[in-house]
C-alpha cells in the first residue's frame, strides 16, 4: 500500500493549514492548493517531506479538469479531498452587489462542486475516497452582515447531503465540519476590533472558549480516516457547543 494522497484547498493558513498538518504528520502526502504561491511554499516547507503545494486559483473553472488529471498522473490516486479555501465579506445586505454576490459563490460553492467532481469521478473508479466539506456557523443560524457567505455555507451543506447520497453507493463519503468561532489571524482580527462582538460569542458558547484550528483538524483526519467508515453525509459541529448554546 502506498501513501494515501490528500488535496486540502486553502491550505497554507489557518483551519486549512492546522488539516494538512495532522494529515501530514499522519504520513499522508498532502497537496495544499492555494492562490498565493510564497505562502504556500513557506507551508509546504512546514508540512515536512509530506508537503506539495500546487499555486492555482479554483475559481478557473475550466482549468480544475485539467489540475485533477495532473495530479492523478502524478500520484495514481487522490484518497481525501478537503474543501476548505472560501472567502468572506462583511457588509449590510441592502449594500451587498450582485457581483459581489456571485464572486462569493463562485469561489464558496462553485468551485468547490467543480473540484469535488473532478477528483470524485476518480474516486468512484478505484470504489473509495473521503471527501469533507467545511461549512460555517453562518448556515446553522441567521448571523448579521455576511448573507452571501451564509448563503454559500447553507448550500454547502445541501451539498454535501446530496454528493453523500449519490456516491456512498461507490465507496466514497461526504461529510462536512462546521466550525464555530475559532481563534485564528483572520477571526482574532474580526473580534478584537468588537468586543461585543467577541463577548456574544463566548456567552453563548458552552464551553465559554475559541476553538483552536487542530479541534478542526482532529475532526477531518477523524472523517478522513477508517474510524469514520460508516459516517457519510453529516455535518460536524466543532464549535464548543455554540450552535446549541443560549
Amino acid at each position: 500500500m502506498g501513501k494515501k494522497i490528500a488535496i486540502v484547498t486553502g491550505g497554507s493558513s489557518g483551519i486549512g493549514f492546522a488539516i494538512a498538518r495532522k494529515l501530514a504528520c499522519q504520513n499522508i502526502h498532502t497537496i495544499i492548493i492555494g492562490r498565493d504561491e510564497q505562502r504556500l511554499n513557506e507551508a509546504a516547507n512546514l508540512l515536512g517531506e509530506n508537503g506539495q503545494a500546487i499555486s492555482f486559483d479554483i475559481t478557473n473553472l475550466n482549468s480544475i479538469p485539467e489540475l485533477v488529471n495532473r495530479i492523478i498522473q502524478e500520484h495514481g490516486q487522490v484518497d481525501i479531498l478537503v474543501n476548505n479555501a472560501g472567502i468572506n465579506l462583511k457588509k449590510s445586505a441592502l449594500e451587498v452587489t450582485d457581483q459581489e454576490f456571485q464572486q462569493i459563490l463562485l469561489t464558496n460553492l462553485t468551485s468547490v462542486f467543480a473540484l469535488t467532481r473532478e477528483v470524485a469521478k476518480s474516486m468512484v473508479e478505484k470504489k473509495s475516497g473521503s471527501i469533507i466539506n467545511i461549512s460555517s456557523m453562518a448556515a446553522q443560524y441567521g448571523l448579521p452582515g455576511v448573507v452571501a457567505y451564509a448563503a454559500s455555507k447553507t448550500a454547502i451543506e445541501g451539498m454535501t447531503r446530496t454528493l453523500a447520497v449519490e456516491l456512498s453507493p461507490h465507496g466514497v463519503r461526504v461529510n462536512c465540519i462546521a466550525p464555530g468561532f475559532i481563534a485564528t489571524k483572520m477571526s482574532a482580527t474580526a473580534l478584537n476590533s468588537d468586543p461585543e462582538r467577541k463577548q456574544k460569542v463566548l456567552s453563548r458558547t458552552p464551553m465559554g472558549r475559541l476553538g483552536n484550528p487542530d479541534d478542526v483538524a482532529n475532526a477531518a483526519y477523524f472523517l478522513a480516516s477508517d474510524d469514520s467508515t460508516f459516517i457519510t453525509g453529516t455535518v460536524v459541529p466543532v464549535d464548543g457547543g455554540n450552535s446549541i448554546g443560549f
